[in-house]
């Protein structure tokens, strides 16, 4: 007896489905799957954010900076200038996402739409200190008559010029006039346009220097003498806000945020400031 006749194998499914069809339907297919790779290939671009600060507080800021890139990943440029030198540049339409001034400047910049309207944020507050070289003799800045003694007595006095819009500079020229020794100080006035006045000691441009406490303490080679007197100290406080539109919103308030929380209290002590609070 003969062995049945084998059955013919069913056509494949796809044979009904003409070839055309099906490569309409896998395209769209391979499209999704190459956008994915790429996707996946592709790493996510971190936020980025520019920051402009008033010299004094640029330790400060440089230092917070390193902790919310570690925590992050946004990417955060400094770029610091004196008080009266940043606003001229806001003025003039540079733009930022985070801008660090005294509360007066920001107010008035808000006011010209220059800043963001939402609210500016106290962040520290720093008093005026005197510096000579590293291992050099300190003077007796106790009082204000021994602090006067102490600028006559010096050879070079060492401060911000007061008309590159520098804080510390155009209080101490008001401050020398009303101790009736503006002359004097002027033929000894080693003045600096901007940047940090203590490396004038390690130069030898100068014997004394004038400054904010943390532009002091940032120079390696200058020895901080002390505070101004309280009669006659002065404050300069810093407080930040937010550009009227940052390129990324929401990290720049998250660092503005940063800048004034509770985090940032040991790294004001640690660079010689205080919160702005009393």
């Amino acid at each position: 007896m003969l062995p049945p006749l084998p059955r013919p194998l069913p056509a494949p499914i796809t044979s009904a489905v003409p070839r055309s069809v099906r490569r309409r339907r896998w395209i769209p297919f391979a499209q999704a799957l190459l956008g994915a790779a790429l996707l996946a290939a592709s790493p996510v671009r971190a936020a980025e954010l520019k920051v402009l600060t008033s010299g004094a507080f640029k330790p400060v800021v440089a230092e917070i900076a390193g902790r919310f890139a570690a925590d992050t990943g946004t990417v955060v440029t400094l770029d610091n200038d004196t008080a009266g030198a940043l606003a001229r540049r806001v003025e003039g339409g540079e733009t930022f996402d985070v801008l660090i001034l005294t509360p007066g400047a920001l107010a008035e910049l808000q006011k010209a739409g220059k800043v963001g309207p939402g609210a500016i944020a106290p962040l520290a507050k720093v008093g005026i200190g005197v510096a000579v070289k590293a291992g050099a003799p300190k003077p007796d800045i106790a009082t204000p008559d021994a602090f006067r003694q102490a600028l006559l007595s010096a050879h070079r006095v060492a401060m911000i010029d007061p008309a590159a819009g520098g804080s510390s500079g155009i209080y101490l020229a008001g401050l020398f006039a009303r101790m009736g020794i503006a002359d004097a100080i002027k033929a000894k006035a080693v003045l600096v346009p901007g940047g940090l006045v203590a490396t004038r000691l390690v130069s030898g441009e100068a014997d004394l220097a004038i400054h904010q406490i943390s532009e002091i303490l940032a120079v390696k080679g200058a020895d901080l003498v002390g505070p101004l007197p309280a009669a006659i100290q002065n404050y300069t406080i810093y407080a930040g806000a937010l550009a009227p539109r940052p390129a990324d919103p929401q990290a720049a308030a998250a660092f503005l945020a940063r800048l004034a929380g509770p985090d940032a209290a040991p790294v004001l002590a640690a660079k010689g400031m205080q919160p702005a609070a009393p």
